[in-house]
This record gives C-alpha cells, sequence and structure tokens, in this order.
C-alpha cells in the first residue's frame, strides 16, 4: 500500500473544511439548488486539479526515469574541485564577457543565439509535457465539468453565482494551504 503524501493530507483537509462551510452555508441562508450548483462545480473542479497533479506527477518521474546523468554531461571531465564547488554543474556554460569586446554586433550574436536556445527548449518542453496536458484525468475531469454544466442548465436549476463559488473553492483551498504551509 502506498503512503499518501502529507502535503496532499494538508490539501485535502482545507478542501474539505471548506466544502464543509460551504454545504452548511447553504443549508442555512440558500436552497438545495444553490447547495446542488456548488457541490457539482466543487467535485468537477476538484477532478480537473487531481487529473493534473497526477498527470503532472507521472511526466515528471518519465523524465526523471530517463534522465541519464553521465549523458548529460557527454564529453565534460570535472575535477573534485569542480564537483564540491558546482555540484549542479550551473557553471559550466558560463564564459566572462569582458567589456571592450562588447560591440554591437557581438551582443546581437548573444542575444540571438540565446533566443534560439530559449526556441529550442520551448518547443522541447511542450512536446515533452503534451501527456501532462493530454491526460485522460485531466481530460475526465473536463468531461464531468462540461456534463455537469449543462445538466444543471437543460434543467433549468443552473444558478451562476453557487457554480462559480463552488468552482472557486479549490483554487481558494490551494492559496490557503500554501499560505498555511
Amino acid at each position: 500500500m502506498t503512503k499518501i503524501n502529507p502535503e496532499i493530507l494538508k490539501f485535502a483537509k482545507v478542501f474539505i473544511f471548506l466544502d464543509f462551510c460551504l454545504v452548511i452555508y447553504a443549508l442555512i441562508f440558500q436552497n438545495n439548488l444553490w447547495l446542488l450548483n456548488t457541490q457539482v462545480a466543487f467535485f468537477s473542479s476538484l477532478l480537473v486539479i487531481t487529473g493534473s497533479f497526477l498527470s503532472y506527477k507521472k511526466n515528471i518521474q518519465n523524465r526523471l526515469s530517463n534522465f541519464d546523468s553521465n549523458k548529460a554531461q557527454e564529453g565534460i571531465e570535472r575535477d573534485k574541485i569542480d564537483e564540491i564547488d558546482d555540484p549542479f554543474d550551473l557553471y559550466s556554460d558560463y564564459e566572462p564577457v569582458k567589456e571592450e569586446d562588447l560591440t554591437p554586433e557581438k551582443i546581437k550574436e548573444i542575444i540571438n543565439d540565446e533566443k534560439s536556445k530559449l526556441k529550442k527548449n520551448s518547443i522541447k518542453n511542450a512536446i515533452f509535457s503534451a501527456s501532462g496536458f493530454l491526460s485522460l484525468y485531466r481530460i475526465l475531469g473536463y468531461a464531468i465539468l462540461i456534463f455537469g454544466f449543462f445538466a444543471l442548465n437543460n434543467n433549468q436549476i443552473f444558478m451562476p453565482i453557487s457554480f462559480i463559488i463552488g468552482l472557486s473553492v479549490v483554487p481558494f483551498g490551494v492559496l490557503i494551504s500554501k499560505l498555511k504551509i
């Protein structure tokens, strides 16, 4: 049996508490339709967030399992002092440039070189993260959200304010959890 991450439990406690407060408010001050709208929105929002978390977690684990640190440093010989000073090899590409060597042409060349690296990395990152935003969990969460909206709307029981409040419980809960943690 897998152990549940304590940070996830903190988030879950906040979500349950906020939803409980919303249910109490709806039962005392509003009607059953208001409660139904908030709960449909809350659970579909929770499914979308959970699906996003699971898909990106799986994406990161796949990247880490495919990462080969020896291949990342191919051809680079590092001595022990360099490994101690810079254990994550953050400064190996750094080449100090003297101010007198900076001509307008050299600056333009550096900027164009950095732009091309950025474009390559952004396309590569989008391809590798596609499994995160096209995951079955996330698509299922959005499908339930859309289905819940249309089910409420087609039965003429949709209440926009309560639906929006129900949707906002999960992002608000994340914000409260991050401030509390």
